[in-house]
């Protein structure tokens, strides 16, 4: 009898078992890392986008007010007010409208430029982000 192995078991109640998975639940940070995880790399493609898209928005916004003013010293007669006569008010608001245009045309290669600028940035951060979610 000697040579048989003894063997004991003896299996927790329900709430037992509960806490014991709380417990254990306590010690794997794997998934609230992963979650932690996935939400910074979403941050930071979001942060890239945003950055670009205010930034053009700004040049954009600031190019189309500076169009209108050149159209309205042109069509208006906010030139006379200004002491302008009726050509050389002509010629200023053209300039003025056609920088407008300049800035206007360029909102669109800022938000590229800022946005592979930015993206260059973070690589290597979200490279390592995600070499990490997906193993």
């Amino acid at each position: 009898m000697e040579d048989q192995k003894k063997e004991f078991n003896f299996t927790y109640s329900a709430k037992e078992q509960e806490e014991l998975r709380k417990i254990r639940a306590k010690y794997e940070p794997q998934e609230a890392d992963r979650e932690d995880k996935m939400e910074r790399l979403r941050r930071l493609d979001n942060s890239v986008t945003q950055k670009a898209t205010t930034l053009s928005l700004v040049v954009g916004i600031i190019g189309a007010l500076i169009l209108g003013s050149g159209m309205s010293l042109i069509m208006t007669e906010v030139g006379e007010m200004l002491g302008l006569q009726g050509v050389l008010c002509l010629v200023i608001g053209v300039v003025i409208g056609i920088i407008g245009m300049v800035m206007v045309c360029f909102a669109y290669p800022v938000y590229n430029r800022i946005l592979k600028k930015e993206r260059a940035r973070i690589a290597p951060e979200v490279l390592q982000l995600t070499d990490e979610l997906m193993k």
